[in-house]
């Protein structure tokens, strides 16, 4: 089973790959709720280099709240996280496949839920101008 939707980005600049990124998430009504600057916290945490990876949070609000109406616990399954980071000479951009959480539940009330985020998260990745 996949878990992730990626796009391979034609743009190699990652600074303008991850403003196109906030955009066309917030053209389908996600907000960035948290935001990991993953290579900046290896790096003063351990002195380790790595490549660009930045780890957004993206919610939209109205499916978050029917997500928590069908199971207080799934929770611990958002916000939705969003990967934008360095694959050699490309940018990569992968989020997390919503369908998951219903996989992982088995409930049936989060399908719906779920099959939205799928679609607003596949029409924001389909806006990339992708490689």
């Amino acid at each position: 089973m996949s878990y992730d939707r990626t796009v391979r980005l034609a743009t190699t600049d990652f600074d303008t790959a991850t403003a196109a990124v906030r955009q066309a998430l917030a053209d389908q009504g996600f907000g960035i709720l948290t935001e990991i600057d993953v290579r900046a916290t290896l790096k003063a945490k351990l002195g380790h280099d790595m490549e660009d990876y930045l780890i957004l949070g993206a919610c939209n609000p109205p499916l978050a709240h029917r997500a928590l109406e069908a199971d207080r616990s799934i929770g611990l399954l958002l916000p939705c996280n969003v990967v934008v980071r360095r694959d050699g000479d490309h940018t990569l951009v992968q989020a997390l496949d919503p369908g998951t959480m219903a996989t992982l539940t088995g409930l049936d009330t989060l399908k719906p839920v779920a099959e939205e985020a799928t679609a607003r998260l596949d029409a924001a990745l389909n806006a990339l101008p992708a490689a």
